[in-house]
């Protein structure tokens, strides 16, 4: 049998504990070799910045002047090319510090409106009044001066009276008073007679029908008076007191519809006197014109292609806005204006159809002088207006102010609050009228946002001046 021969084995030398040992103290040698190379970058990256160490050039360092604070460090959030640092002292003259000059995204509805233009006018027939002189005569006394505040019922002049065709009546009233007086107790008289057998009772039948003549006379002669433009309480007067009337009083006349509805006491103003103390009047004559503006018109004039909106507004009852133009000032929002009727007839010169809608007014400044009251309202007769008349609502939009963007070239911006910077932020304009905008909910603004609502164009204006001013101290680094 033959034997199988034994192969040769191979030797392999297996490493011993203390080769491990060794290597990883040479790692180490070497790291600590070397760390003067490795250690500040890993220590940039973490943030931490350099120590010095002893012997090394940066300890003949301490003496040099301090670097820049925001040197080595970048600022998450900013970017250099979009975001401007403003100081509290620019904040403030923008008016952006604090919540009053930003405002944050909700998602709302937003309605798209056409402008018209408007005018406030006075309510015909209603706002103004005629005070005319009832009788002929001569004032002699005026009691209000011009602009000067009156309640109803209050003295506006004295007259004396000088008509004769008044006199003439005014004597035939007191004769037939008179008459009937005398008529009165002879019948008392006769009565008695009468019950005693004394007079036929015939005697007592004529003066009674003499009497109901001498009423009838009354009446139709104090009817008379009445109609020269004497009140009944002045007939009854003169038949009381048994004196003519030489002259009389005139009053600011009874409340308006206006005036009657409103639960605090209501007033006109004397806008216009038309006449001097010692002037002859006649009856008729206009003495004063008063006003009562506590409640106005805007005129609307909306043009042929608006026709059909306006009457869309008017027949669903929708609420108008009115943009009332101030003087100096952005234009004052008078919101909920109710459209009172459309004119039924387009204006041939102007092809402009008129539509009115009611202002509630309300008195600006209350002014005493002694007895004498003075009062300024906030809208006026004349004063000019836009009108926005609602035409679709559209939900769930981001809507800003117009001055919280800005436009540049094809660009639109708005600017956000970021600590003491301000980012600008691109965004994309759906829609724009005259004070607000809205923005396309596309996922650069988000609800809960803060953004800047006004002085965005000064804020561009920075940001340009910045780009292309000098040097910028913090270039090279990002914020």
């Amino acid at each position: 049998m033959s034997q199988a021969i034994p192969q040769p084995r191979s030797w392999r030398a297996t490493p011993g504990p203390w080769f491990y040992v060794a290597l990883v103290c040479i790692m180490f040698l070497v790291v600590a070799i070397l760390q003067n190379l490795w250690l500040p970058h890993v220590r940039g990256w973490l943030g931490m910045g350099s120590t010095p160490t002893a012997g090394s050039d940066d300890q003949h360092k301490e003496k040099e002047p301090a670097k820049d604070a925001h040197a080595g460090h970048a600022h998450a959030g900013h970017d250099e090319g979009n975001s401007i640092e403003v100081s509290l002292q620019a904040r403030k003259n923008l008016g952006i510090d604090g919540k009053e000059g930003i405002i944050k995204i909700e998602l709302q509805p937003f309605t798209r409106t056409i402008s018209l233009p408007g005018m406030v006018v006075e309510r015909p027939g209603r706002s103004s009044v005629q005070v005319t002189a009832p009788l002929t005569g001569i004032i002699t006394k005026i009691y209000p001066t011009q602009g000067e505040a009156v309640v109803p019922g209050q003295k506006l002049f004295d007259i004396r009276l000088t008509h004769e065709e008044l006199v003439q009546s005014q004597a035939d009233l007191l004769k037939t008073a008179e008459e009937l007086e005398v008529i009165g107790r002879e019948i008392a008289r006769i009565e008695v007679l009468t019950k005693d057998g004394a007079l036929a009772r015939k005697q007592l039948l004529e003066r009674q029908y003499e009497q109901q003549k001498q009423q009838a006379a009354l009446r139709s002669q104090s009817q008379a008076l009445i109609l020269h433009g004497l009140t009944a309480g002045q007939v009854d007067e003169i038949v009381k007191k048994r004196t003519l009337l030489q002259s009389l009083s005139v009053e600011a006349p009874g409340p308006t519809d206006r005036m009657a509805a409103a639960e605090e006491p209501r007033f006109f103003q004397v806008q216009n006197l038309k006449v001097s103390q010692g002037q002859h009047v006649t009856a008729g004559d206009t003495l004063s014109v008063l006003v009562d503006h506590s409640e106005l018109f805007i005129e609307g004039n909306a043009f042929e292609r608006d026709i059909a909106e306006i009457n869309r507004a008017a027949a669903a009852e929708q609420s108008l806005t009115a943009l009332m133009e101030i003087e100096g000032k952005q234009p004052q929002t008078v919101k909920d204006l109710r459209l009172l009727y459309v004119d039924s007839q387009v204006d041939p010169e102007s092809r402009t159809l008129h539509f009115y809608v009611t202002l509630p007014n309300a008195v600006e400044q209350n002014k005493q002088d002694g007895d004498r009251r003075y009062v300024s309202w906030r809208y006026r007769p004349g004063q000019r207006t836009q009108l926005l008349v609602p035409v679709e609502t559209w939900k769930d939009r981001i809507v800003l102010p117009v001055d919280a963007i800005v436009e540049e070239g094809a660009e639109t911006y708005v600017f956000t609050p970021n600590g003491d910077h301000f980012d600008r932020r691109a965004v994309h304009v759906e829609y724009k009228d005259q004070t607000s905008v809205v923005i396309a909910n596309d996922g650069v603004l988000f609800p809960g946002d803060w953004v800047v609502k006004v002085a965005a164009k000064q804020l561009q204006l920075a940001l340009k001046n910045k780009a292309s001013g000098p040097a910028d101290p913090h270039a090279g680094h990002n914020h």
